[in-house]
């Protein structure tokens, strides 16, 4: 039983370890999971394949936007800060908010890895659900939801209140980008896309070939918009992935989501945990 203990508790905790090799680059992990990799040296570097595609979107949709625009987006969960300060380093001066109720994990961040003055980035403690809740409508141009308790995708960010309630806070060509992660047969992310189509008329998600095959768990990324989403600059982005990556959307995702139901407050759960020796 003390050993369960402690395991139970080492998902609990964070740490922020080196990379080897000398470089100025560092990963945050939540017991035995990488949660985030930063590179304080050269924040436009993104090593996890996840977040070079949530960093796709950003480039085609937002960062593209004039510069005179100033562009606001919300981070629900915040790990390291990897994409805020890539946002950052793209578009200075952008105002970020970060939703992340972890104040343990905000102060190891603070502390061993700390942002350039005048980021931009303000972190508030609370979690995702009531942040999103206290915001006013038409309040910002992007909204990426990539959040994780004890692995898993909280119950809260699959359900088709909490995408209602984001398209409310987001401008009228505003985007939500969600990472989640999911296995074979993907009854849960089905459900999840479901809920994010009642809400969204355009949507396209990505995913390593592999995992669109039901070969392994993986991360699905998807974006969805009001408007029409530049689905030809994605494919071309997506096609220079170092490993094979498919992008769906259209009648191909409908299908794909087939007759799943969205998940209400009532019955939502979290996503499947990764489990390495199954």
């Amino acid at each position: 039983m003390a050993i369960i203990r402690r395991l139970l508790h080492n998902e609990d905790m964070h740490d922020i370890v080196a990379v080897p090799g000398g470089r100025n680059a560092f990963l945050v992990t939540a017991g035995t999971t990488e949660q985030s990799w930063v590179d304080l040296n050269d924040p436009l570097l993104l090593e996890f394949e996840y977040v070079q595609r949530v960093a796709e979107v950003l480039e085609a949709v937002i960062l593209n936007r004039p510069i005179q625009q100033r562009i606001r987006i919300v981070h629900v969960g915040g790990g390291g800060l990897t994409l805020p300060r890539y946002v950052a380093a793209r578009r200075p001066h952008s105002a970020q908010l970060v939703l992340e109720p972890d104040i343990d994990l905000i102060e190891q961040v603070r502390k061993r890895l700390p942002l350039p003055a005048n980021s931009g980035i303000k972190v508030r403690a609370v979690d995702g659900l009531a942040g999103i809740a206290q915001m006013p409508d038409d309040y910002a141009d992007c909204v990426i939801v990539d959040a994780f308790e004890h692995g898993c995708v909280p119950p809260d960010f699959a359900t088709a209140s909490f995408f209602t309630d984001v398209r409310r806070i987001l401008h009228p060509d505003g985007i939500m980008i969600m990472n989640l992660t999911d296995k074979s047969p993907f009854g849960w992310t089905r459900r999840t896309f479901a809920g994010i189509a009642k809400t969204w008329p355009n949507l396209a998600a990505s995913a390593e070939t592999p995992v669109w095959k039901g070969r392994r768990f993986g991360n699905f990324v998807i974006v969805a918009a009001a408007d029409k989403l530049p689905l030809d600059e994605l494919e071309r982005a997506i096609s220079k992935a170092a490993f094979p990556h498919r992008l769906s959307w259209g009648e191909a995702l409908k299908r794909w989501i087939g007759a799943a139901e969205p998940f209400s407050a009532q019955d939502a759960v979290s996503s499947p945990k990764f489990v390495p020796w199954q």
